[in-house]
């Protein structure tokens, strides 16, 4: 229903408010516009909601509650509320919102703030204005006890936040406001337990934080059996694969996902921010290897017993999908569609049409089309679900997953879901460069945030669900895991060539029509299964999938051409500076290959290195060159280099390249037929042939059809 205002624009707002409310439909949400204070805006809404009361009137006047009244003594009545949602303020507005959110029936700003804040703020700064202003023993016993009850919330959902060893000072601050407000209450014995908790964790190797997944007391015992990879069925290999994952992901700290704080991880202050992510790159990486390994590492075998490991892993990635654990999975499929195995004709001829068709199945669920509908979407299904649902896979396969599911359900083993993380790490990169930090007046977006917060909350989600997993380890199969190489970009080119020789691939491979699945977490494209977790933090370059080391380095593969660039994507999250809601008529945000109302991003690498890493940039149509170029090495962490120094320069085609001029508007200079993918070049060097890899259409990298092992196998964006 429309608003219909009785009362003039001249009424006073109660009169207004009245006749909206009147106006409301049933069970409805009707946006009332956006009140402004001195350091905040927000935004109000109102809500009908409808409540059970006492169907006569004397009970209703001794306060009987509807919920405790038999059945047909109530009546249902409709009632609306006022919703008052801070939508951009200054940071002290933003912390006094903690303690008034409540009251303005913004019941999730607590869950959002602490979420969020890091983005705009210290875990000391918000305490130092929390205690500063509303720990005062004068204030209200109210305030008092909604204080506490926000630092109780702050100690469960973000322990991480007061992990300062060896002092703790904002945990000791906590413990010190709780033991004068409220002594020997539940959050002073909480805030004891973290310290506890923080102390000995603290206590623990330190190097051990971030890194591989550990075996722990079995980690320093000699490797004495050397099992062959065939010897270990395929359900035990993705048992133990969801194994490490599941306790990798339930670790992930949400907020480490930030594109904020994800971005700024290869800065030298930063070199170990984010440990938790780069633990689950480390593991995807390890995987992958292991894939790529195990089918490459005997070259003098027969075609049909390399078929036989290829095969193995197919099936590895059936259980894998089976017990819900996306990643693995993808880290199977992207390895499996990397060059050096791919081109293996030979072996991929022995493999089982039903195994093949298995394969693309697989494969399909991370296609890039449509901005990764299908797995998203499948995520959303199944994110929560006790089973897989696995009515699509081969009919082949249908009688055997069916009966192992029946069998689950039988014994009640609920399984977990382990996400493709890329995908989160994506969007919230994607929203932090397409949404300003402020708006008008310097005030914080903490419009931003909510958007965010979306995101988070699925994460949060998905690591409760990962409780449902009841998975031990097997002690074997982690130390053979553990001991697999690791060989880098050439290694495995090289070897593969060795096995097949230089060639074109065969017909039996996987459909070569097909695009490649490509790791995608974030807005700068960086190899994800090439230890990345530990390399970011050294060098802006692709590195190869050697080892976990810092010093092994990537020369490029030769590539074809990419893959023809599809649409970008058909929405994303609104950049404006404007503080009124996205409506369903609104236009378009700005997203990459795509100009729409005046705006676009764009993705800027340097030229020094392999086009594997980039930036996404904001380009509006007034952006001059300079200003581009400026942006470009500000975000590439280049402020000691004048931007002068460099050119801009369009990557049109392995062949083709456009250099923008000095003092062009770039958005319009630009060639909008090509990818929107840009080189920084040093002023006076010459133009090396075009190296940039997997160029693409959408938000997230797609591959070519054959390329190099870096490409080939799953790639974030960060």
């Amino acid at each position: 229903a429309e608003r219909q205002y009785v009362a003039n624009m001249d009424s006073e707002p109660e009169s207004r408010l009245y006749c909206l409310i009147m106006s409301l439909p049933q069970s409805s949400v009707q946006d009332w516009g956006e009140e402004v204070e001195e350091g905040a805006i927000y935004n109000v809404t109102l809500k009908r909601v409808q409540i059970q009361q006492a169907a006569n009137k004397g009970a209703r006047w001794l306060g009987a509650e509807g919920d405790r009244l038999p059945p047909g003594h109530t009546v249902s009545q409709l009632e609306t509320c006022k919703i008052r949602s801070i939508r951009a303020g200054t940071l002290e507005r933003l912390v006094e919102t903690l303690l008034t959110a409540f009251g303005d029936n913004d019941l999730t700003y607590t869950s959002i703030f602490l979420s969020t804040y890091r983005a705009f703020a210290s875990t000391h700064t918000v305490l130092q204005l929390l205690l500063d202003k509303y720990g005062i023993p004068e204030d209200s016993e109210g305030q008092m006890d909604a204080l506490a009850s926000i630092l109780r919330v702050w100690l469960d959902q973000c322990p991480e936040d007061f992990q300062e060893p060896p002092s703790y000072p904002c945990l000791h601050r906590v413990m010190a406001y709780l033991q004068r407000a409220l002594p020997g209450s539940e959050p002073i014995r909480r805030a004891q337990s973290l310290l506890g908790q923080l102390q000995a964790e603290a206590s623990l190797d330190p190097d051990s934080e971030g890194g591989s997944f550990c075996l722990g007391e079995d980690e320093e015992v000699e490797i004495e059996v050397q099992e062959d990879f065939l010897s270990f069925d395929a359900d035990l290999v993705a048992e133990q694969l969801t194994y490490m994952d599941a306790l990798l992901f339930k670790k992930v700290v949400p907020h480490h996902c930030l594109g904020s704080i994800w971005s700024q991880r290869d800065k030298k202050q930063n070199k170990h921010s984010a440990s938790t992510i780069r633990a689950t790159i480390t593991q995807f990486n390890a995987v992958a290897a292991c894939v790529v390994s195990t089918i490459l590492h005997r070259r003098q075998i027969r075609p049909h017993l390399r078929a036989r490991v290829i095969q193995r892993w197919i099936d590895v990635a059936q259980e894998c999908r089976m017990r819900k654990n996306f990643s693995s999975l993808h880290a199977i499929v992207s390895a499996l569609q990397s060059n050096p195995l791919y081109r293996l004709k030979r072996a991929w001829s022995c493999v089982h049409k039903d195994g093949i068709s298995t394969f693309e199945e697989l494969s399909d669920i991370f296609s890039d089309h449509n901005n990764y509908l299908t797995s998203r979407e499948l995520l959303m299904r199944e994110g929560t679900s006790k089973f897989a649902n696995l009515e699509g896979c081969a009919k082949e396969h249908q009688k055997r997953i069916h009966k192992r599911l029946q069998l689950q359900k039988e014994m009640g083993a609920m399984q977990g879901t382990i996400p493709y993380l890329g995908t989160f790490l994506t969007d919230l990169t994607m929203l932090d460069t397409a949404l300003p930090d402020l708006v008008e007046g310097g005030l914080i977006n903490f419009e931003k945030r909510r958007r965010e917060f979306e995101v988070i909350a699925q994460i949060k989600l998905l690591q409760s669900a990962c409780n449902s997993y009841c998975l031990s380890a097997d002690a074997a199969f982690l130390r053979w895991f553990k001991s697999q190489p690791q060989h880098s970009e050439e290694e495995s080119y090289a070897m593969s060539c060795d096995i097949e020789g230089v060639g074109d691939s065969s017909p039996t491979s996987p459909k070569p029509r097909k695009r490649i699945i490509t790791y995608t977490a974030g807005n700068m494209k960086v190899v994800y299964v090439l230890h990345l977790s530990l390399q970011l933090s050294e060098s802006s370059s692709c590195t190869s999938l050697h080892s976990m080391d810092t010093t092994s380095s990537s020369a490029s593969v030769p590539v074809t051409p990419a893959s023809p660039s599809l649409p970008g994507p058909p929405c994303m999250h609104r950049r404006s500076v404007s503080l009124t809601p996205m409506s369903p008529s609104s236009p378009m945000p700005p997203a990459y290959n795509t100009q729409a109302q005046d705006a676009c991003i764009i993705r800027v690498s340097l030229e020094q290195g392999n086009g594997n890493l980039y930036k996404s940039i904001l380009l509006t149509s007034q952006d001059k060159t300079p200003a581009v170029i400026s942006r470009a090495v500000a975000k590439h962490n280049l402020e000691s280099e004048p931007g002068e120094g460099y050119e801009l320069v369009q990557v049109i085609s392995d062949e083709r390249e456009l250099v923008i001029p000095d003092n062009a508007n770039v958005f319009y200079a630009m060639n909008t037929s090509a990818n929107f993918d840009f080189l920084l070049r040093v002023r006076g060097t010459a133009g090396r042939p075009v190296q940039l890899r997997s160029r693409c259409a959408s938000t997230l990298p797609r591959a070519q059809q054959r390329s190099s092992l870096s490409l080939r196998l799953s790639k974030v964006t960060l």
